[in-house]
């Protein structure tokens, strides 16, 4: 990822994180019934565990830019995402309160993201799992990450209809 953005290319990032919590939701909502928990195979998650993922995530991603943005040396700490799935059973939370932390979350972070400066974007940290990471890798890590998810959402369902004929 490049280290630096330039207002210009991270103006759509933005856009996107701001609208990324309403396609999830709306893709959340295509889901049939019975296809809200259904796997196409073992080692993948159903959309309910994808929604839940997203909740996780993206309130883990708040506490990372703020550390990007206000600590002199951040260290950004990576997560066993499957792991998290499976310990926190995922099918026994709730959807709804996952779709509203998303909402939160992103509606909370969106106002940092539009009043950083030259100086913020340009700040750096540590990942843990790749290294040297900045508040642009952020942007460019989160901005699509829950409009993939949806995605991955769709994907799930086309695969359950395919799979009940």
């Amino acid at each position: 990822m490049p280290p630096f953005l330039s207002a210009a290319e991270r103006e759509p990032l933005i856009v996107e994180y701001e609208r990324g919590a309403s396609v999830l939701r709306a893709a959340w909502d295509r889901v049939p019934l019975p296809a809200r928990q259904w796997r196409g195979a073992p080692d993948t998650w159903s959309a309910h565990e994808v929604v839940i993922h997203c909740a996780d995530s993206e309130t883990y991603a708040a506490t990372r830019i703020r550390l990007l943005v206000a600590d002199p040396d951040p260290l950004i700490v990576g997560y066993a995402q499957n792991a998290w799935a499976r310990v926190l059973d995922y099918h026994s939370r709730s959807v709804d309160l996952a779709l509203r932390a998303v909402e939160a979350v992103r509606a909370n972070t969106s106002p940092i993201l539009r009043t950083l400066s030259e100086a913020d974007w340009s700040k750096m940290g540590r990942h843990t799992e790749s290294g040297v990471y900045g508040v642009c890798d952020w942007l460019n890590s989160y901005a699509p990450h829950v409009t993939n998810h949806a995605r991955q959402i769709e994907r799930s369902v086309a695969a359950w209809l395919a799979a009940s004929r």
